[in-house]
C-alpha cells in the first residue's frame, strides 16, 4: 500500500507514530493547507515522506500513491473522499465517514464503478479485544444494559470557552462531542448488536455545539446508554451487563486496553489481547491486508457497518429537541 495522506492535524501526527508497525504499507506524500505547509514539511522531514503538496488533487494524482488516508474535519470528508476515488485511489477516510447514508451509497457506487475500495478509519471494531468481547459475551447473556462512557476533557476546551474555536467545537465543520467521541461508542455498540429501533440524542449545548451528551438506543430486550463529554473529567468505566454476568473496562472506548469478565457465580476474570500498544495500528493493518489483497468481501462488510453507524448518527442529530 503507497499511502499519501491528506491532512495533517493531531490524527496524523498520532498515527505516524505508529507507521512502521504498518506492514506493507509506504507513506510516500502528505498534502495540507498553505497555511499549514510548514506542518507537512516538518512531517515529511521526520518520517520520510517524499512529497509535500498544499493542492489535494496533486496528491491524488501522483501516480506513487495508489491509497488516500482522508484525515480533513468532518465536514470535508464527502468531497475529498470523492476526489481520491475519481483519481483511481483507494481510499481510508477517518471517521465520521460521511454526514448520511446517500452520501456514503453514492461514494460506495463511485468506488465499485472505478474499482477502489473505501475503509472508515475506526479503531475499536478492529481491536483483538473487541473481538473476543464478541466472542464472550453470550456467556454473560441474555443482554440487556450496556453503558459506556467516553469523557476526555478537551485539550481544545479551554480554547473554546475563550472563543477560540477548533473544529472539532465548529458545528459548520462537523464537529461536536457526537461525532468525535461518542461515535466510538456507537460502532461498539452497533457492531456487537446490530441497529437499534429508536434513538434520542440528550446533548449539553454550549455556544451551538454538543460539549457533551447522553445517546439513548433502544433494541426489543435491551437498552443502551452512551456518554460521551469533552466538557468533563473522570477515569470513564463501560460496562455490557447481562442475566449471567457483566463485562467492563475503563478508560476510551476506541481503545479498550483490556477488559473484565464478571459472572454471578463469583468467577472473574480480567483478560487483554490487543496486539499493539498503539491503538491505530491494528486497524492500518487489516487495512493494508484489505487493499493489498483487494478484499472487496471484507471492505463490503465494513461499508454495511459503517453505513449502519451513519444511519444512527443521522438519527441522533435529528432527535435533538429544540
Amino acid at each position: 500500500m503507497k499511502l499519501g495522506i491528506i491532512g495533517s492535524g493531531m490524527i496524523v501526527h498520532d498515527f505516524l507514530q505508529t507507521a512502521d508497525k504498518i506492514t506493507n504499507m509506504k507513506i510516500t506524500a502528505i498534502s495540507t493547507t498553505e497555511r499549514s505547509q510548514h506542518v507537512a514539511q516538518s512531517l515529511a522531514k521526520q518520517y520520510n515522506i517524499k512529497d509535500v503538496f498544499t493542492n489535494n488533487e496533486l496528491l491524488c494524482n501522483d501516480n506513487n500513491v495508489d491509497t488516500v488516508y482522508v484525515a480533513v474535519p468532518n465536514s470535508l470528508h464527502y468531497q475529498v473522499v470523492k476526489q481520491a476515488i475519481l483519481a483511481g485511489k483507494n481510499v481510508i477516510c477517518e471517521k465520521p465517514y460521511v454526514a448520511t447514508v446517500a452520501e456514503a451509497a453514492e461514494l460506495k457506487q463511485l468506488a465499485d464503478q472505478h474499482k477502489v475500495i473505501i475503509l472508515e478509519a475506526i479503531t475499536n471494531i478492529h481491536l483483538k479485544n473487541y473481538q473476543a468481547i464478541k466472542k464472550i459475551i453470550n456467556k454473560i447473556g441474555p443482554i440487556h444494559i450496556i453503558c459506556l462512557n467516553y469523557t476526555q476533557y478537551s485539550s481544545r476546551y479551554d480554547d473554546f470557552l475563550a472563543n477560540k474555536i477548533a473544529p472539532v467545537f465548529d458545528p459548520t465543520k462537523g464537529g461536536g462531542t457526537l461525532m468525535d467521541l461518542n461515535i466510538y461508542n456507537i460502532h461498539l455498540v452497533v457492531g456487537l448488536f446490530g441497529k437499534p429501533i429508536s434513538v434520542q440524542y440528550y446533548p449539553v449545548m454550549q455556544k451551538g455545539i454538543d460539549t457533551s451528551g447522553s445517546l439513548n438506543l433502544v433494541y426489543p430486550d435491551k437498552q443502551a446508554i452512551l456518554i460521551a463529554a469533552k466538557d468533563c473529567y473522570t477515569t470513564p468505566r463501560s460496562f455490557i451487563e447481562g442475566e449471567k454476568g457483566s463485562i467492563y473496562f475503563d478508560g476510551s472506548t476506541g481503545v479498550i486496553n483490556d477488559f473484565t469478565v464478571e459472572m454471578r457465580n463469583g468467577e472473574t476474570n480480567r483478560l487483554r489481547f490487543n496486539q499493539y500498544s498503539h491503538r491505530m495500528a491494528s486497524e492500518f493493518n487489516n487495512f493494508s491486508k484489505i487493499i493489498d489483497q483487494h478484499d472487496q468481501q471484507m471492505a463490503n462488510k465494513l461499508y454495511e457497518h459503517s453505513t449502519a453507524v451513519i444511519d444512527v448518527l443521522a438519527k441522533a442529530k435529528a432527535s435533538i429537541k429544540n
